[in-house]
């Protein structure tokens, strides 16, 4: 039964992953997300629901349109993967505990996130929006309403203080040194993971960021979105269930 599960949410991860794609990939465009419905970018070939199956399709169509056969990219099935996979861990790490709502529902907006920033360098305010409001609403259903106030005080700490760090930044550096939509995630990480760990969610995303951003910037690429990494920071966070105990027991504090 355990294994069903895990197999049964890394499914449905896969299939929302493909939806979540078409979200972070046409909202901030000002596209709508139903229609037209998928189809080749190059050709306009709408797709039939047997060329929808996500991961499977890509192999079985050998990586090409099945009418023009323009290569398709490899980010379709791999984010797919990636969808289902965290899906599935989701499920390891809280199981029937009816947390899990909120942890699949916070996985799907950093899904979504990821996405529009890596395409665009844009969070959409819609996306922030819609989900601290079904974030804020399931805590309350789980937890109770006194701790839906304890997360929205938790929320509005985290977004003051990277709104901070951006003053600061801003300062040092002469320049834009963050953008809007990565201060009112912050928001929403708050909520989800109170606030000194949404703190340390952006150590995690600094630490995982600056390797990369170092290399990035021995090329023409100067310009590297945020969001991804405190995604990757929060998922962290969220799936170990690091707490800020754990955290200052583990510094001997």
């Amino acid at each position: 039964m355990y294994i069903i599960c895990i197999i049964g949410m890394f499914i449905i991860g896969a299939v929302f992953g493909s939806f979540f794609n078409v979200v972070g990939y046409r909202l901030p465009k000002g596209e709508s997300i139903i229609t037209p419905p998928s189809h080749c970018p190059k050709c306009k070939h709408k797709l039939k629901w047997y060329e929808l199956f996500p991961i499977i399709s890509f192999f079985i169509q050998k990586g090409r349109c099945r009418k023009c056969k323009e290569k398709i990219s490899w980010f379709y099935p791999i984010f797919e993967t990636i969808c289902g996979l965290l899906f599935a861990l989701a499920f390891i790490a809280f199981e029937f505990d009816p947390k899990i709502i909120i942890a699949v529902t916070f996985i799907s907006m950093l899904i979504i996130i990821v996405v529009s920033d890596y395409h665009y360098m844009i969070i959409p305010d819609e996306v922030l929006i819609f989900f601290a409001i079904v974030l804020s609403l399931e805590i309350g259903f789980i937890d109770g309403f006194k701790e839906m106030v304890i997360a929205l005080g938790n929320g509005a700490l985290a977004f003051l203080t990277m709104w901070g760090i951006k003053l600061l930044g801003d300062f040092l550096f002469k320049k834009e040194s963050m953008g809007g939509g990565d201060i009112k995630l912050m928001f929403i990480f708050g909520l989800v993971l109170t606030y000194p760990m949404s703190i340390i969610a952006i150590f995690i995303a600094s630490l995982i960021g600056l390797p990369i951003s170092l290399l990035l910037m021995k090329t023409d690429n100067h310009e590297i979105p945020f969001g991804p990494f405190l995604s990757a920071g929060a998922v962290i966070i969220l799936l170990t269930k690091i707490d800020f105990n754990m955290v200052l027991n583990f510094l001997g504090a």
